[in-house]
């Protein structure tokens, strides 16, 4: 099963042709994606499950129909427990960006992370997962889909949020500003980090 954000709205894809109460079931191959956004935009569905019977088709189909940006971008602890966050469109964020070509998905994590921030001594600890959502650009809707790391830096470098990225803010915030910042964050994120709350108890 994936989940896969449309301004915070979850679309499931999944194996199951009824999902559960509430839920509008479409086969996933069939579906006109397009029209599908429109409604979920026009605020006709809330609870949308895209179904196949191989998992594994999941992902391949929804790609077909939307070209695919990849993303790398890091959660960032410090030696107090402390993560790494940017203010970006009025929510709190985690610094990410899109692949360069010739780079390899933990070089470009890193490098964004550095540039949106201007934070250094950088190092990856762990793969965590892969978030998807469906955004606008140039007119054209396309899926993201973004490789999380844990990244670890006790770099005592002021930090410099990336303005010309629209980013206003880069703080460190102890577990209980977290838990404020992410009241206004997005779904992805909210789900990476019960991922990783997850994995650390």
């Amino acid at each position: 099963m994936y989940k896969v954000f449309l301004n915070d709205i979850p679309i499931i894809l999944s194996t199951e042709e009824n999902f559960g109460t509430g839920y509008v079931n479409f086969p996933i191959k069939k579906v006109k994606i397009k029209s599908l956004i429109k409604d979920i935009k026009n605020g006709k569905y809330f609870y949308i499950n895209l179904y196949h019977k191989k998992e594994k088709k999941l992902l391949k189909h929804l790609k077909k129909k939307l070209k695919t940006i990849s993303a790398g971008g890091g959660l960032v602890v410090n030696s107090k427990n402390e993560i790494l966050f940017i203010f970006r469109n009025q929510r709190w964020d985690l610094p990410k960006g899109g692949k360069k070509r010739r780079e390899t998905m933990e070089e470009c994590a890193i490098r964004e992370v550095k540039e949106e921030t201007g934070i250094d001594q950088l190092e990856i600890t762990k793969f965590l997962t892969v978030t998807y959502h469906i955004m606008k650009r140039k007119g054209k809707y396309r899926l993201k889909e973004t490789f999380w790391f844990e990244m670890y830096s006790d770099s005592d470098t002021k930090l410099t949020p990336q303005l010309e990225e629209g980013i206003t803010e880069a703080k460190w915030k102890a577990k209980k500003k977290t838990e404020k910042a992410l009241e206004n964050s997005y779904a992805n994120i909210k789900q990476l980090f019960s991922l990783y709350q997850t994995n650390k108890s």
